[in-house]
């Protein structure tokens, strides 16, 4: 008889950690659990932060033996997604000529006046849909002029597609996360020459675009003797972005939603047939990214629970109070809406000082400094909620789309209180889950090439809906103290240009 239900694995890389996870997919099964873990630290080196990329590729590798251990079955194919816009790159005998460089890193702070000198920022948007984001990767490559392992490079790997081509050997430019170097342009889906010409960017350091659902290769031997997966196991690709695994993750059952792919980041949007590419569209600050089967994620990149993370370590550092779930208890019962800032003001990028840093912003805007970090921590979740208000309004006013439903998939579901205050900022029911949303949009794109699953977005989606456990949050309280809340930020917001990689699913919650 033939296999009803099939298992796949999903390399998952993070901000901060890295996990390989299997899911078990049938018609109407689908399961996932971790095997394994793995930190994510990166390096600084020379006054250059870099990703330590062989400890994640030896941690997918460790990852990999997992799950053939794991299962009494063979595994059916494995998927790869990870954040975007950083790459590696390798000479002519596909090696790694340098460790990749982080997109925190700073070389790219001063490059955005030499991009716009060449293609102005409206040019810009018209050809790619991307809103400006200091780190994608065409202002990386525009700093990384000149340097010797730029001129030396023989191909552009991004991360996803690096470590797929360690495993395979094989190299490809999956088109999701292409989209988010501002290279491609939305309406072909194809590379911008117009782009590539104006910044002196050779698109023939990318490999091919593939399709999620193409082939990327089978396990290399010895990538086979390291894991003990058999031959042949092959590698299939997916939404390698993984916000847009994240999306394909989201257990809509009607097209009137929105999402929140949250983590270290907010990516709060719409999927649409179409990019937005208006003025209008470009002022707001919306991305349009290329989503699986064909769709737009039409998004605003939002501060997300980074600002949280970094609050707790700083706390943890200086002996204050860093208990998560007291802090969240404490901060349930603080005042509401005491005091808010723009989750979008790039002063809010770097890491350290973040308590500072949110006193410094409230003060700047007259409004009482919270004096606790239960006070600091309410007005972090406070201010996400009212970003998230922000994004998803401008995005159906801007898409002239109508949204009744917001779903919250990644680390941020675990947030109780973020969800409530997500629900009654919207003024819209909130439905919260699958925290692993990337994860399994990334088995499920693989299932469906396998054909263990059938059917387009909704299908894979109802499937999801039937078997996640999600939570509700009905809108409660006084609307308009929102609306007061938000008109004392008013136009000093940035809407959304401190903007981060991916859903990243890290938990602060």
């Amino acid at each position: 008889m033939p296999r009803t239900e099939h298992r796949f694995a999903a390399i998952d890389l993070g901000a901060s950690s890295g996990r390989v996870m299997v899911g078990q997919v049938g018609p109407d099964t689908l399961t996932l659990h971790e095997v394994h873990r793995f930190p994510n630290e990166p390096v600084h080196l020379n006054g250059t932060l870099h990703w330590n990329i062989l400890s994640l590729h030896q941690g997918v590798l460790t990852g990999l033996k997992a799950a053939a251990e794991a299962t009494t079955t063979t595994l059916t194919s494995i998927g790869i997604d990870t954040w975007a816009v950083d790459y590696g790159l390798l000479d002519a005998t596909g090696s790694l000529l340098a460790n990749p460089v982080h997109y925190r890193d700073a070389r790219t702070a001063t490059t955005a006046d030499t991009v716009w000198a060449a293609i102005p920022p409206p040019a810009l948007y018209a050809a790619t849909g991307l809103q400006h984001l200091p780190f994608n990767t065409i202002y990386q490559l525009v700093a990384a002029r000149g340097t010797p392992a730029l001129a030396a490079a023989h191909r552009l790997l991004l991360i996803p597609d690096l470590i797929a081509y360690w495993l395979t050997g094989e190299a490809g430019t999956e088109l999701t996360n292409a989209s988010t170097t501002q290279l491609i342009d939305p309406r072909t889906r194809s590379w911008s020459t117009q782009v590539a010409d104006a910044l002196g960017i050779d698109l023939s350091l990318f490999p091919p675009l593939r399709n999620p659902g193409s082939p990327a290769g089978h396990l290399l031997p010895d990538v086979l003797a390291a894991t003990g997966l058999p031959h042949p196991t092959p590698v299939t690709a997916v939404g390698s972005h993984d916000t847009a695994s994240a999306v394909v993750g989201v257990p809509a059952t009607t097209p009137d939603f929105a999402y929140i792919a949250t983590g270290t980041w907010s990516l709060a949007g719409l999927e649409l047939d179409a990019p937005v590419l208006t003025e209008a569209s470009r002022a707001a600050n919306f991305t349009n990214e290329l989503g699986v089967d064909g769709t737009v994620r039409y998004l605003r990149n939002i501060m997300g629970l980074w600002m949280l993370q970094e609050c707790l370590r700083t706390w943890e550092s200086t002996g204050g109070e860093h208990h998560l779930p007291t802090l969240l208890e404490a901060a349930a019962e603080a005042t509401p809406l005491r005091s808010v800032v723009d989750a979008g003001d790039p002063a809010f990028i770097a890491p350290d000082h973040m308590p500072d840093r949110i006193a410094d912003a409230c003060r700047r805007t007259g409004q009482p400094v919270p004096r606790t970090p239960a006070e600091t921590t309410r007005c972090v979740l406070d201010s996400l909620a009212l970003a998230h208000r922000r994004a998803i309004e401008d995005a159906a006013r801007l898409s002239g789309r109508t949204v009744r439903t917001v779903h919250i998939v990644g680390g941020g579901v675990h947030n109780t209180l973020l969800c409530q205050l997500t629900a009654d900022a919207c003024g819209l029911p909130v439905v919260a889950g699958p925290a692993e949303a990337a994860a399994l949009g990334n088995v499920l794109v693989q299932a469906r090439t396998a054909g263990a699953i059938t059917g387009g977005l909704t299908d894979l989606r109802a499937l999801l809906h039937s078997t996640q456990p999600l939570r509700q949050y009905e809108p409660t309280g006084d609307h308009s103290a929102w609306d007061r809340a938000a008109a004392r930020l008013g136009d000093a917001q940035v809407t959304g240009a401190a903007t981060g990689q991916g859903d990243e699913e890290e938990p602060c919650a």
